[in-house]
């Protein structure tokens, strides 16, 4: 019986040995098996993301959500300017500084002169305008959310004057 003993302990741990080893051999097996996965997965996720820059190259700026007047807005400073014929012919019917009053009057009238009411809380007020001549204006108009263009006439009648709007265009 000593002379099984030590028989029974080698075969025991020959058994061992080799049941680690192919235990050692199945968790390669598997590693390679997961480290071909997460190649093939990280190949997909590369292709995705140079389709979605080259994508990004394709859009827009992103919108900077503030209204900005269209280049006719800001009008040419030659565009507006009373000639010296305009100036005494609006002197002689009351005005004392002619584009001055015209420009104060227009302010505080704009409320009833501008065709369109004002949206998501903006309210409409004119930012440029013109004196074109001795009888006609012309004003852009906006709420920070939409605007548009206004053409007034106007009377000047011993200092008083009064405005209509011949054509109005939203944009």
């Amino acid at each position: 019986m000593r002379n099984i003993l030590p028989w029974l302990l080698a075969a025991l741990f020959l058994f061992l040995a080799l049941y680690f080893y192919w235990q050692k051999n199945e968790a390669e097996s598997r590693l390679a098996i997961a480290d071909n996965q997460v190649a093939e997965i990280d190949q997909e996720l590369e292709e995705q993301t140079e389709t979605a820059d080259s994508l990004e190259d394709m859009m827009l700026p992103p919108d900077t959500m503030s209204l900005v007047p269209p280049g006719g807005a800001a009008f040419v400073d030659e565009l507006g300017s009373l000639s010296q014929t305009d100036l005494q012919r609006l002197k002689r019917k009351g005005l004392q500084n002619p584009e001055t009053d015209l420009m104060n009057d227009l302010s505080r009238k704009q409320g009833n002169l501008i065709p369109t009411k004002g949206v998501v809380g903006g309210t409409m007020a004119i930012r440029d305008t013109r004196i074109l001549n001795d009888r006609y204006a012309l004003a852009y108009y906006e709420d920070g959310h939409m605007g548009g263009y206004m053409l007034l006439k106007y009377e000047v009648n011993n200092g008083n004057i009064s405005w209509t709007v011949v054509d109005s265009s939203r944009l």
